[in-house]
């Protein structure tokens, strides 16, 4: 194959789209452009797209001026037309991968993709899945459904596999900074891949021998996060039996300069990462018949936190003279972490869940969420803050730690607080509140 794409990369002129302009899909979109290449995004909402072309952003690591000016200098357009593929020589894949009902992966998003491109595809192009999911999937799924196309991988188009690494609210590291993984089917592949990164990133490309080697390593990363976050879930469990403070454990923890890095209890696991991704590699470990028991256990464990956070609930709300039935319970935070709009697989909607389900009279504040929906049911939350909707709850709940939160004025006039995330450590009083 000729290298006419890899000197099309080196001096811009080649044409990049991305398929799916979400949280992933959309700040890599925005880099491509701002890096000086015309870039195409494509979704299948056309809400979505309406709103690129218009220069509206609706990603919080997007910058709204930066969105504006690459739109209008016609450097980004985006398209619910996937015939327009054809006028890109390379195409990255940054669609959902959720779990289905069975707690299995749901790759449908990817293979629709997939399918879209191919009676667009054409020779010297390179298509890179970015989507999350379990390892296999680049070779097994999508090389075949490229073939089809009657072009050869390797010879006539390039694939390869680069997870995106996406941390919302992260104020350091961005899309453009974030280093790199990059694994082709071939060694030409890899290599045409990361040049496309190399050109539109500021931050080291990582090679490694293989598709398969990338969708482990991104799964071993947040399995990681899991398993850790996991095993401190089940040590605060057990401190709060034993009448010892977690959080100051850990804090004391972290005063080794080597050998420890901390993790936090909460309620739970939340976002589009670390509560999903093990559940791809459990899947695909049992057609090796092996069963990941650490990583099951771990999911176990935090799965089972919103629950046991209603449990500690009910039993403060008993000291009380109270029942969680007909208890008024204010939800602070609905956000999966602090500082983002963002409540997908947040803990705190299976905390609400199941106090609705015991009874209670659940109100929720979070400054970044007024509503959301859940379960086909919309929540909307309560519009401020007051000292009047503090006073008048029977307990407050801190689910998420938001900065953007008066948590002095929350001690001095709730009757009782259960702090789940720590959030009020610097209130000077803290008679009424209680730790995870």
């Amino acid at each position: 194959m000729k290298h006419s794409l890899m000197q099309k990369l080196k001096d811009k002129t080649a044409t990049l789209g991305v398929v799916g302009l979400g949280y992933v899909g959309l700040p890599l979109a925005v880099e491509k452009a701002k890096a000086g290449y015309r870039t195409i995004g494509f979704d299948m909402q056309k809400k979505k797209v309406d709103m690129v072309n218009e220069g509206k952003n609706y990603i919080g690591d997007v910058v709204n001026e930066d969105l504006e000016a690459i739109v209008s200098s016609g450097f980004l357009s985006a398209t619910t037309d996937f015939a327009k593929v054809a006028e890109a020589d390379c195409i990255c894949i940054c669609v959902p991968t959720p779990l289905d009902s069975h707690q299995q992966p749901d790759i449908s998003y990817v293979k629709t993709s997939a399918e879209s491109i191919v009676p667009y595809m054409h020779e010297d192009m390179l298509i890179v899945l970015e989507s999350t999911t379990y390892p296999g999937t680049t070779e097994e799924l999508l090389k075949p459904i490229f073939e089809s196309s009657g072009l050869k991988c390797g010879q006539d188009f390039y694939l390869a596999f680069s997870p995106e690494r996406v941390d919302p609210g992260n104020i350091l590291y961005k899309t453009k900074n974030t280093p790199k993984v990059v694994g082709g089917i071939t060694p030409e592949c890899t290599e045409i891949a990361a040049v496309l990164y190399e050109k539109i990133l500021e931050a080291p490309i990582h090679r490694v021998s293989s598709p398969a080697v990338a969708e482990m390593e991104k799964i071993l990363e947040n399995t990681y996060r899991n398993v850790n976050i996991g095993l401190i879930n089940e040590l605060a469990i057990l401190c709060n039996k034993m009448g010892i403070n977690i959080w100051e454990v850990i804090d004391a923890a972290k005063s080794k300069p080597y050998g420890f890095q901390a993790f936090y209890p909460g309620p739970g696991l939340g976002g589009h990462c670390i509560p999903l991704d093990p559940c791809y590699l459990s899947w695909k470990a049992r057609e090796y018949g092996f069963h990941t028991s650490m990583i099951e256990s771990s999911m176990m464990v935090n799965d089972r936190m919103p629950e046991y956070c209603v449990e500690r609930a009910s039993r403060i709300l008993n000291r009380f003279r109270k029942t969680i039935g007909g208890s008024k319970i204010l939800v602070l935070g609905v956000a999966y972490k602090q500082d983002i709009d963002d409540c997908r697989e947040s803990p705190a909607l299976r905390v609400i869940e199941e106090l609705n389900k015991d009874g209670a009279q659940v109100m929720f504040y979070d400054p970044f969420i007024k509503e959301y929906q859940h379960n086909k049911h919309v929540f909307k939350g309560e519009k401020e803050l007051t000292m009047k909707l503090v006073e008048g709850a029977d307990l407050v709940m801190i689910t998420t730690a938001h900065t953007d939160v008066d948590y002095d004025m929350v001690q001095r006039h709730a009757s009782f607080v259960f702090d789940t995330k720590n959030a009020m450590k610097n209130c000077s009083s803290r008679e009424n509140i209680e730790l995870l």
